[in-house]
């Protein structure tokens, strides 16, 4: 089963129908099973459809998508950051290599 930050990490390549079918059923499989990504992906496939029709006139975007769609962007950023923490504490992450000369 995949986490959370992988499924989000693939959620745009997956609404856009990018993934292996491998990938796709990973996202799937982990979709069932979590409300919280199920409601990230609900959320992004509504702003993939803002965004597709944002040629349209259409009036701004109401305060409470605005304030969702900010806390989705932190939620990426946050995933990105622990990410980034998690792979500093690995064996070979951002560590220095230090090589005889």
């Amino acid at each position: 089963m995949i986490s959370c930050a992988d499924a989000v990490q693939r959620l745009w390549s997956y609404l856009e129908d990018e993934l292996t079918a491998t990938d796709r059923q990973a996202v799937d499989d982990h979709l069932a099973f979590c409300r919280r990504c199920c409601g990230e992906a609900e959320f992004a496939a509504e702003l993939r459809h803002l965004l597709a029709s944002a040629g349209e006139v259409s009036p701004p975007l109401p305060d409470d998508v605005e304030s969702r769609l900010l806390a989705v962007l932190d939620t990426f950023e946050t995933f990105d950051d622990a990410e980034t923490a998690d792979s500093a504490d690995q064996p070979g992450g951002n560590e220095e290599v230090q090589r005889d000369s």
